[in-house]
């Protein structure tokens, strides 16, 4: 038997250039970073932070008001191998589940995402780019 997640990846070019759309479609795409302490560093314009340590606490809150009104929704750690797949598949869960009981809109149908090989990749890749990636610190990667 075979487990298919709740969510989907997205690259790190795609992800660019819908973030670079966004003054066109400002509902389009959402970023959540879910790091903690290593959310210093840097990080994509724009994004919420939502760090794995407290991210239960937060959910509710991002599913039935933050992130409510997206299309889709992507999710990211340093390298979207645990924490960034573990919060988008309780997000979707969350989600789902508001849906179900009646206290989010049924016609709400949101694409949950991955950012593969998370910010580790993202990063380094377009650190340049002021519009995608801010409060860089390239000290701060030297040791990561």
């Amino acid at each position: 038997m075979s487990f298919t997640p709740p969510y989907r990846y997205i690259e790190a070019d795609k992800l660019a250039e819908e973030l670079r759309s966004r003054s066109t479609q400002p509902r389009s795409v959402a970023v959540v970073d879910v790091r903690d302490d290593d959310y210093e560093g840097g990080h994509i314009v724009g994004c919420i932070r939502a760090p794995s340590s407290t991210f239960h606490d937060q959910v509710d809150s991002l599913v039935h008001k933050d992130l409510k009104d997206y299309e889709r929704v992507v999710f990211h750690c340093s390298l979207s191998q645990q924490r960034g797949p573990k919060s988008a598949r309780i997000y979707r869960e969350t989600l789902d589940n508001a849906k179900s009981i009646g206290t989010l809109a049924t016609s709400t149908d949101q694409q949950v995402l991955v950012l593969r090989d998370g910010f580790a990749n993202f990063g380094p890749r377009f650190k340049h780019d002021k519009t995608l990636v801010e409060d860089w610190d390239e000290e701060a990667w030297q040791w990561r």
